[in-house]
């Protein structure tokens, strides 16, 4: 019990800095997730619909709802999908990509100031030990994505 609340604990102050290191940028934690995935697929920086439900674990109408915020605050752009006439392509603009790698930048630095109190092998052990414990909730949505997409 006292590891998981120790856990729990750990995740309240961490969502509290996330929301910190974005505030700064005018972004809440939801956004930042959004942006941060389109940046993580890499160049031209976009995704679909889809593809983005998987990567932020919400539901279609809430993503709609959020690449529509975006879009009206220029972080986001939809464009039609190349291979697809029906299809939707969600793209990172450049200023989306210039808030994202600022607020990125910010967030690495409170996490690194954090986890300067351990040292290697300390850092090596809870990373593996950590892995251990999210094994079957990944699994679990893994699952789940596969059984939605058909």
């Amino acid at each position: 019990m006292q590891v998981l609340s120790r856990v729990s604990r750990l995740a309240r102050h961490l969502d509290r800095q996330r929301s910190t290191a974005f505030a700064g940028y005018g972004l809440e934690t939801w956004e930042f997730d959004v942006l941060a995935a389109l940046r993580r697929a890499g160049r031209p920086y976009q995704l679909s619909p889809g593809q983005l439900l998987r990567e932020t674990m919400v539901t279609s109408g809430t993503m709609t709802n959020r690449v529509d915020r975006l879009a009206s605050r220029g972080l986001v752009a939809r464009e039609h999908h190349p291979e697809d006439r029906r299809g939707v392509l969600v793209t990172l603009t450049a200023t989306g990509k210039e808030t994202v790698d600022a607020a990125l930048s910010d967030l690495l630095n409170a996490e690194e100031k954090i986890l300067a109190k351990l040292s290697a092998a300390q850092l090596d052990h809870l990373a593996v030990s950590l892995r251990q414990l999210l094994l079957p909730y990944e699994d679990e949505d893994q699952a789940h994505q596969q059984v939605r997409s058909g």
